[in-house]
């Protein structure tokens, strides 16, 4: 996926989850942020972040840039919350992902609800076989591993347990966590912040939910999922 005009700032300060401060040529301005997480590791103050200029196409809006990447580091990461299912669905469309026991897609639906929860897609293949599949975006990493959740998820929780059943009915289930960054040598579920999301993630993956995490290609003004790398759930 790309943006369209990019710039880079230096981040100041977040005053809420919606709005952080930079400076744009020394010049501080209010802008959205496309993340409503802590980040608290990434918002550093002084950082280089970079923002998606909607300068020239404000329409009703009150702030006029998004805050979509940050540099920590020798990494850019993504942080763009809406950038995963993008990405995901570029990559089953071009073949970049291929589900496990699905065969070409003929079917990407996104938003379909099951049961209690609304998954980010539902798919069908040219056999009938159809499936539900649960995205992540992953901004979190230390020491070139990368970790989800950055922030307690009792709303993941149950998007894992509604996967479970959606499994258990017949129907093919996949969790794709989407590393808004790239180099990362494994993914492992992040037990020190909420370790009922990990329990849940390792029962899931005994239950025959495919537990899947792919990295990306970032640069200031785009992101695209590039391969799948390991996930360590012991």
């Amino acid at each position: 996926m790309k943006y369209n005009k990019i710039i880079p700032a230096r981040f100041v300060s977040r005053p809420n989850r919606f709005v952080a401060n930079v400076k744009i040529d020394g010049t501080e301005t209010a802008v959205h942020v496309k993340n409503t997480g802590r980040c608290r590791e990434l918002l550093l103050p002084d950082s280089v972040v970079y923002l998606e200029d909607l300068t020239e196409n404000p329409g009703n809006r009150k702030l006029m840039y998004d805050l979509i990447a940050v540099e920590k580091e020798n990494l850019l990461i993504n942080m763009d919350s809406q950038a995963p299912n993008k990405v995901v669905r570029e990559a089953l469309e071009k073949g970049i992902i291929r589900l496990k026991y699905m065969g070409d897609l003929t079917l990407i639906c996104p938003e379909k609800t099951y049961g209690k929860s609304r998954f980010d897609f539902y798919v069908e293949d040219e056999s009938g076989q159809k499936g539900f599949i649960e995205v992540k975006g992953v901004t979190l990493e230390n020491n070139r591993i990368a970790a989800f959740p950055d922030a307690p998820t009792e709303r993941g929780v149950k998007h894992i347990n509604e996967l479970i059943m959606a499994k258990n009915s017949g129907y093919n289930a996949y969790i794709i966590f989407v590393l808004q960054m790239s180099g990362m040598k494994y993914l492992v579920p992040n037990d020190a912040t909420h370790k009922s999301f990990g329990d849940a993630l390792r029962l899931a993956n005994s239950c025959g939910v495919n537990v899947l995490a792919y990295e990306c290609a970032v640069t200031p003004d785009s992101l695209e999922i590039t391969g799948e790398i390991a996930v360590k759930l012991d």
